[in-house]
């Protein structure tokens, strides 16, 4: 008898388990306070939203590169950068802010999330993931759904895409730490394997399917950075105007016109130290989401038109120069200070 009863909780939990494993998962919304979690906030946002950044662009951008800030602070450049994107697949490549947390570096992270919980219901994830990790080698990627979850970079942007098509489709990874040198050359991978499935499916690059790079450009200031002091000129006035040029400037010569691995490779040098690929030199937090997402899109773009990417400056903006717009009474709020002494700064690109 108590065999009997061992064999049938022994089969009771192999049953349970392989009920949990095959259910649909969702990732839950994570920040509340400084993205828009159901519709009618993001409806009052876009509301909000100055009408020259909601103007209809009818260029198709293949790739961008978005903020993803509180949207107090970038909700218009949010939209103006975002308009472009047509297509109704889109690879998200995220900051892995909290990868410290789970000693993650070296490989891409991907969830196994069936959907992502958003304003206005659940966004698919594109089945093309399933089919890239089945062609990419395991040593290159983690699925990681923890980091998946508590990864905000992301989730500010998919509101914005839910918005101007419910149609939208995902498939989104995370870059931790990473070296350029792996970074070459899984990006190199990442592109061919999609390419090929692009072919199979005859999706067109743009029209069917793109690309947006999460990322916030310099942080800075002296005080509320945890005890470090991210002002190399000072927080006055000249020395705030000195921290937006070297931003502008880096972006001028790393980021726009025809992209090239030399260039790719000069933002990387910008931002991050050549002793430690670890440690900012100067503090995007897209160091590498940066680096890695022009990469694999202009490895995309050459695999399937033949050339590389040209890119443009949509707007470059920052929480202490830009206008804010009200959101206290949507129940939103702000998950850092705007002020001369802590700010930071977004970028807006489009990549043709």
């Amino acid at each position: 008898m108590k065999l009997k009863i061992c064999v049938f909780l022994f089969l009771t939990c192999l049953s349970l388990s392989a009920q949990h494993s095959s259910e649909y998962q969702i990732r839950e919304f994570h920040d509340s306070i400084g993205f828009a979690k159901h519709g009618w906030q993001m409806d009052s946002i876009i509301s909000r939203i100055d009408n020259s950044d909601k103007k209809p662009v009818n260029e198709i951008y293949k790739a961008v590169i978005s903020p993803h800030d509180d949207y107090k602070y970038a909700a218009g450049l949010y939209a103006k950068t975002l308009s472009g994107i047509k297509a109704n697949t889109v690879v998200l490549i995220g900051v892995a802010h909290r990868a410290r947390n789970y000693e993650l570096q070296d490989k891409l992270i991907f969830g196994s999330y069936d959907a992502w919980e958003a304003p206005y219901g659940n966004v698919d994830i594109s089945p093309l993931r399933d089919r890239l990790l089945e062609k990419i080698p395991s040593e290159s990627c983690v699925v990681h759904n923890d980091m998946m979850q508590l990864e905000h970079s992301l989730e500010a942007i998919v509101p914005f895409l839910q918005y101007q098509n419910r149609k939208i489709k995902i498939l989104p990874l995370l870059v931790p730490y990473m070296k350029f040198e792996d970074m070459q050359k899984f990006s190199e991978m990442l592109a061919r394997a999609l390419s090929e499935i692009m072919q199979e499916e005859g999706l067109s690059y743009g029209e069917d399917l793109s690309v947006v790079i999460s990322n916030d450009a310099i942080h800075y200031g002296s005080e509320d950075w945890g005890g470090s002091n991210l002002a190399p000129f000072g927080t006055d006035e000249t020395g705030n105007r000195k921290a937006h040029e070297k931003d502008l400037r880096i972006i001028d010569e790393t980021l726009k016109d025809e992209l090239s691995e030399e260039k790719i490779r000069d933002f990387n040098n910008y931002t991050v130290q050549e002793y430690n690929y670890k440690e900012y030199k100067w503090t995007w937090c897209g160091r590498y989401s940066v680096p890695f997402g022009l990469l694999f899109a202009n490895k995309l773009n050459r695999l399937i038109n033949n050339e590389d990417l040209q890119g443009k400056i949509i707007d470059y903006r920052s929480s202490l120069r830009n206008e804010h717009i009200p959101v206290k009474d949507l129940g939103m709020g702000t998950t850092a200070p705007s002020k001369p002494t802590h700010w930071v700064a977004y970028l807006g690109m489009a990549y043709q």
